[in-house]
């Protein structure tokens, strides 16, 4: 069986302005914006280049954030910290792990490069930098 993960849903409680945050700030691009039937509104945002995209909206079953740890792997960390940081997101420093499961400041070894975010609705991002030209 060959399975990819295409859309991840993101439960927001303001759509606007999860569209926004995504959209303005974070840079993923704005697929699609639509209001079905039952009223409740979703917008599909992609990050550029990606293969996936985030569906965000109301998720009455599972209620508005926190989703952590949702990856997206770069391949320059803090090229990508400048940029989120530049549009209005508060990310972290970079940081690694010790052996220890601590962070600290900076970059570690291979894999190990990590930057944090939020979405207003408390839903958090992880950015992992990639080594060369490793997939």
């Amino acid at each position: 069986m060959n399975v990819q993960l295409k859309v991840l849903p993101v439960p927001v409680t303001d759509v606007e302005r999860a569209k926004r945050f995504y959209g303005e700030q974070v840079g993923f691009l704005v697929d699609r914006d639509t209001q079905p039937g039952t009223g409740n509104r979703t917008v599909r945002l992609t990050p550029p280049g990606a293969w996936w995209s985030i569906v965000i909206g109301p998720a009455p079953a599972m209620g508005p954030g926190p989703v952590k740890g949702l990856q997206l792997v770069v391949a320059d960390i803090e090229a990508a910290r400048r940029d989120l940081a530049r549009r209005g997101v508060e990310v972290s420093a970079v940081q690694h792990y010790e052996k220890d499961g601590t962070l600290a400041e900076g970059k570690g070894g291979r894999w190990n490069a990590f930057a944090f975010f939020d979405d207003p609705d408390g839903n958090g991002w992880v950015l992992q930098e990639r080594p060369g030209t490793e997939p």
